[in-house]
């Protein structure tokens, strides 16, 4: 992201200087290398910076805004599965109406858990939990 703001801000002063947007791509593509935008990005943005644009910035998107990991519901899914480890990420989803699909984001993601067996556990675990792990019981 910072990246494509820095070459925005240069073909913003390449507008400025009144260099054509086929001038201007050689001279990005020397500065920036294989971190440069495509030559399809590189003529919008010029286009856009030559009609009087003055923000880098991108624009705001439309779209639903992503509001089912917030953290109301990771509180929602940590709370549960402190009561019982065992449960899936199907009846977790049911049992708190969230979509299987957040509720895996969730507990994978921002709680950093994975299923062993038939109980979710930390991913990364200290060497005394590893060494219970393995242990085989008499």
């Amino acid at each position: 992201m910072q990246r494509s703001l820095e070459q925005r801000m240069a073909i913003k002063f390449c507008v400025k200087l009144a260099k054509s947007a086929a001038e201007t791509i050689p001279m990005l593509k020397k500065a920036f290398g294989v971190d440069c935008l495509s030559d399809r990005q590189i003529f919008r943005w010029h286009k856009a910076f030559a009609e009087g644009r003055e923000d880098v910035n991108d624009e705001n998107r439309a779209g639903r805004p992503s509001t089912s990991s917030s953290d109301d519901n990771v509180k929602r899914v940590r709370g549960l599965l402190n009561t019982d480890r065992r449960l899936s990420v199907r009846l977790i989803s049911e049992t708190l109406d969230i979509t299987k699909t957040i509720v895996h984001e969730i507990v994978s993601e921002f709680l950093g858990m994975r299923k062993e067996c038939a109980k979710l556990v930390p991913k990364v675990l200290t060497d005394d939990q590893k060494a219970r792990h393995t242990r085989i019981p008499p």
